[in-house]
């Protein structure tokens, strides 16, 4: 298991909600700073959202409104809500981070978590 571990991913009709989570592990001391990227087939990977150590965050023009993220910094987890969803959001989405853990700072991918939006 990685420094980073994504859940939350699913298929879901256009129109409807999804959470993901972003957890760090217990070898994690803190979370700096984190982003949301998606990679949908055939395109690059994009930022979707971001959120600082002072929560100052940070949305992509075509999710603004509709997705929020947040953090939680008890858990060591961020999280991506994502309202109405539409089919041009099906894509796998990435946490980045930039983490703080016992060898001292990191910048970190997860695994992804595939998101899927049917019409």
């Amino acid at each position: 298991q990685g420094l980073l571990v994504e859940s939350g991913g699913g298929v879901v009709q256009a129109g409807g909600s999804l959470r993901l989570s972003c957890e760090a592990s217990t070898s994690v001391i803190s979370i700096r700073a984190m982003g949301w990227y998606r990679q949908a087939p055939g395109k690059q990977r994009e930022l979707v959202a971001s959120i600082t150590s002072e929560d100052s965050t940070y949305y992509a023009d075509s999710v603004e409104g509709r997705f929020t993220i947040s953090r939680d910094n008890a858990k060591n987890t961020v999280y991506l809500q994502m309202n109405s969803l539409n089919a041009e959001d099906t894509a796998v989405y990435y946490c980045n981070g930039d983490l703080l853990w016992g060898a001292g700072p990191v910048n970190y991918w997860g695994q992804g978590t595939q998101v899927t939006v049917s019409s």
